[in-house]
């Protein structure tokens, strides 16, 4: 029965549904986090009567046919880059984009990453890094008698030296944007790579052309909607449930057929 393979292919899908919403809602406070929706379709039809073929001599058609739907599949598992609610921090080095753009992060392989996290410290060196070390490109470092940080929303970092009347530029930020963010891959710790899906990285400077601008003092939270995610968790449990009475139904169906004599 097809309905025995239809019904597996539903809960197979579900399955991952469940999965994406359970990983939207463990990263719900994770900084810079963009939820994730699985996207999906239908599988091949077996044409048992195809759509438009001849039904007699006289050339009249068939005006719909007779197509039966095998399941579904998962088409794709694809990011929501929509902007997340802002928090204030009060810390220097914390850093929130609003608008398009990602920082650079230059990764220890020789690589470039990107990143929407904007948690920032400083190393022994005095270079402003992420949290797990690699450098925020271009590199800026911070003196050791300055005693204070100002990071304007283009990017400019401005140190006040012990001792020194004028401020010092330390340097600047630079913003990366992509044609399609959504084809960026995914590696974990907040940080994406450039794929030949999301396109060559424009870089640019913050708060100019179609660039966000920089927030001293504050984080990008995560886009996750907690109420949105639940009310798809209970749809796809919902879902699965029914997709799994088929293939009861269908069973049932198989063991009446069996008993028949």
């Amino acid at each position: 029965m097809r309905s025995l393979d239809i019904g597996a292919t539903g809960m197979m899908a579900q399955q991952l549904n469940v999965d994406v919403i359970s990983n939207n809602i463990a990263n719900m406070t994770t900084t810079g986090y963009k939820r994730q929706r699985a996207a999906f379709q239908d599988l091949l039809y077996q044409n048992i009567t195809r759509p438009g073929s001849t039904s007699s001599d006289s050339g009249t058609t068939v005006p719909s046919g007779l197509q039966v739907g095998l399941g579904v599949k998962t088409g794709a598992v694809y990011r929501m880059h929509s902007q997340g609610t802002v928090q204030i921090t009060e810390n220097d080095l914390d850093l929130a984009i609003l608008g398009r753009g990602f920082f650079q992060i230059d990764l220890p392989d020789g690589t470039t990453a990107y990143t929407r996290d904007g948690t920032l410290q400083i190393n022994e060196n005095g270079e402003i890094v992420t949290v797990q070390g690699y450098t925020v490109a271009p590199t800026v470092t911070v003196p050791d008698n300055a005693t204070s940080l100002d990071i304007n929303e283009e990017g400019e970092v401005i140190a006040t030296i012990q001792g020194q009347t004028a401020v010092q530029n330390l340097g600047q930020f630079q913003m990366v944007d992509f044609v399609n963010p959504t084809g960026l891959d995914a590696i974990g710790n907040n940080m994406y790579l450039e794929t030949d899906a999301s396109g060559a990285p424009t870089t640019g400077i913050a708060n100019q052309e179609q660039f966000g601008r920089i927030q001293q003092g504050a984080l990008e939270q995560s886009n996750v909607d907690v109420v949105s995610e639940i009310t798809k968790l209970i749809s796809a449990q919902r879902a699965y449930e029914m997709n799994s009475n088929v293939i009861s139904t269908s069973d049932e169906m198989l063991q009446t057929v069996s008993q028949l004599r």
